[in-house]
């Protein structure tokens, strides 16, 4: 029997009721609320639904929510790939401790991470108070708090494939003469760019929805250190049910576009790498 146009050849039987039950798992978990809560902002109506997205206070607390996001995803790409670099490629006492503390962020309740940061990036607390700028109740402080929470997606993602780098290419590379940082950027890193995309957008939709260990550090001052989830609750909790739609709904569309956007680089460069899948 030849494939249908989407489906791959394969010994292990059961495509149409593995289909059936992703697309019912989907359609309940994600579809259908997502679908919800935007059919419930088109009700409102394009002259309200723009008149409530262009108010200063939701466009400051969007624009804190997804610059801060990009900008944390960003930082812990390069440090995340270092951070990965060293588990892997080095041997030293306690690596297996830091290895496991990597994974923290992910056990740790965030309203514990909060209070945690808060307490220390705070003015009188053990960093803050040795640092000549303020970090806690700014927008430092909820760059801070998504930095903590998105390390560990890109250490656990890059970290695997860092690991299956075949070392014959490096050695190979070096016997033709090419320099340390030569055979990194030209051998090594090329390999790890799908997985460090794809670390950087599980990093950024983690840092811009959090809500638990950010409302203790920002401050929550209105146009200043205000996230859009936090906008969110305030107008949920004020009966603003339309408002708080709106930018969901908004939050939504802008997530959308950023992941795929990375979605279709990642694409790129696996197909580049002869890994198109």
């Amino acid at each position: 029997m030849s494939a249908t146009p989407f489906r791959t050849p394969s010994a292990v039987p059961g495509f149409g009721l593995a289909l059936g039950f992703t697309v019912l798992y989907m359609s309940l978990l994600v579809l259908i609320p997502l679908g919800a809560v935007v059919a419930w902002a088109a009700s409102l109506g394009p002259t309200r639904l723009l008149a409530i997205l262009t108010q200063t206070q939701t466009l400051n607390a969007l624009k804190i929510s997804f610059g801060i996001s990009l900008a944390a995803a960003a930082t812990n790409a390069v440090f995340g790939l270092l951070l990965a670099w060293v588990l892997t490629r080095y041997d030293f006492p306690g690596r297996r401790l830091v290895d496991a503390a990597v994974d923290l962020p992910f056990a740790l309740p965030t309203a514990v991470a909060g209070i945690a940061l808060a307490a220390i990036y705070a003015p009188n607390g053990w960093v803050g108070s040795l640092l000549p700028f303020k970090v806690a109740y700014t927008p430092l402080g909820i760059f801070v708090a998504m930095t903590f929470i998105g390390l560990p997606f890109v250490v656990r993602t890059v970290q695997p494939v860092l690991a299956d780098v075949d070392r014959e290419l490096e050695e190979a590379s070096a016997t033709l003469g090419a320099g340390r940082l030569t055979t990194v950027f030209r051998v090594v890193f090329p390999t790890l760019v799908p997985a460090l995309l794809t670390g950087f957008a599980l990093a950024f939709a983690r840092a811009v929805g959090e809500y638990g260990s950010i409302i203790f550090i920002a401050g929550n001052i209105p146009n200043v250190s205000e996230i859009a989830p936090l906008l969110i609750i305030t107008k949920l909790e004020s009966f603003d049910y339309a408002g708080a739609t709106a930018i969901a709904t908004i939050m939504l569309a802008m997530s959308f576009v950023i992941l795929l956007a990375v979605n279709l680089i990642e694409a790129w460069s696996r197909r580049r790498l002869g890994h198109a899948r």
